[in-house]
């Protein structure tokens, strides 16, 4: 049977990869979003209309399998829960209502799910099963959604938990990749060393990446794994790390030489060096020049000021059957190199001036 895939969010970090790997490997494969996605159809969409979501829906009527990675975030948590609960909803009730043989509804949900954004110690390594938290919270709200609806239909879904997602997706303001490429490139303009930008505790707790190709083999693996269906599975590279060590990895990928951590809030302190990388984009020849559509330096603020060993449990997936693993600092090495080779960061570092 031909597997349809639709995939909600496909240009972002986690949406693209998936996109991506389900075409090499045979799928049928629109993107849903607002803009067109580069080589892939695109059923345009703006998820909050729900009328207009249905009607661009005809043209997805066979879809077997959504891949739901949309994101619509904001700063109040109950406003960023009821809204993307009903942009999920939305989008079943659409297909439902076009009657796609929908067998299957992957979702992302991260280490937000384990209250991690509330400050508080999670308990690691975190398992699926452990206790949900108080809500409100975006997770809890998408998969109540799911949960009622997949009870009175013949499709399931899968909840997939990455950690960090590290890709050579730009543009995308939760790519930390591309917040320390940046970062490591404005460093080396200014003749710096390479210091970890967030606290000292923080440069000395446990951490942990999903790769994005990772976890788009292991969304194609949930789509089609009958024994996954109504299950969640946390994703990640399978290692942890201490940022001491990676940053010491990545200073020397480029050279850079390594420095104590000096704690910004980069939000607001690389507020001015818009017209610093200009000039680098400008002699380096690179895609874009403006930073503020490159890097979410707040995203960078959350990840370098977390203060708690951050691990999750991937036991379960593994004895679920899906068992790849990756080396973390390989994954963001290899994602820097190619976000340098598409001339999103620069190519060369310029000896200090």
């Amino acid at each position: 049977m031909t597997n349809v895939a639709l995939v909600a969010g496909a240009g972002g970090i986690i949406g693209n990869a998936v996109a991506a790997h389900l075409v090499a490997d045979g799928w049928s494969v629109r993107a849903l979003g607002r803009r067109p996605v580069d080589g892939i159809e695109t059923v345009r969409a703006d998820l909050s209309d729900h009328a207009a979501t249905e009607a661009a829906l005809a043209a997805a009527a066979d879809t077997t399998h959504l891949f739901y990675a949309a994101l619509s975030p904001d700063p109040d948590l109950a406003v960023e829960a009821e809204r993307n609960a009903a942009m999920l909803a939305g989008l079943i009730d659409g297909l439902e209502a076009v009657r796609a043989p929908l067998r299957r509804v992957v979702i992302y949900q991260g280490f937000k799910i384990y209250g991690i954004h509330l400050g508080a110690k999670v308990r690691t390594p975190a398992r699926e099963s452990d206790p949900p938290h108080m809500p409100p919270n975006i997770y809890i709200a998408q998969e109540d959604a799911l949960r009622s609806r997949s009870a009175r239909s013949t499709w399931d879904y899968v909840a997939l938990r990455p950690d960090v997602v590290v890709g050579s997706t730009f543009g995308n303001p939760m790519n930390i990749a591309m917040v320390i490429g940046a970062f490591a490139a404005i460093s080396h303009e200014l003749g710096l060393p390479l210091r970890f930008p967030g606290t000292e505790t923080a440069y000395r707790q446990l951490a942990q990446f999903t790769d994005a190709g990772l976890l788009a083999r292991a969304s194609a693996w949930a789509a089609v794994t009958d024994k996954a269906g109504g299950e969640a599975f946390n994703v990640t590279n399978g290692d942890v790390f201490r940022w001491e060590r990676m940053w010491e990895d990545v200073a020397r990928h480029y050279g850079m030489d390594i420095a104590s951590p000096v704690p910004l809030t980069l939000a607001r302190h690389m507020a001015d060096k818009g017209p610093l990388w200009r000039g680098i984009a400008e002699r380096e020849a690179l895609t874009e020049a403006n930073l503020s559509r490159l890097v979410g330096w707040s995203f960078g603020d959350f990840i370098f000021h977390t203060e708690s060993d951050v691990i999750s449990d991937v036991g379960k997936l593994y004895e679920y059957g899906f068992t790849e693993r990756m080396a973390s600092n390989g994954s963001l090495l290899t994602h820097l190199d190619r976000l340098r080779a598409h001339r999103i960061l620069p190519f060369g570092l310029r000896p200090a001036r």
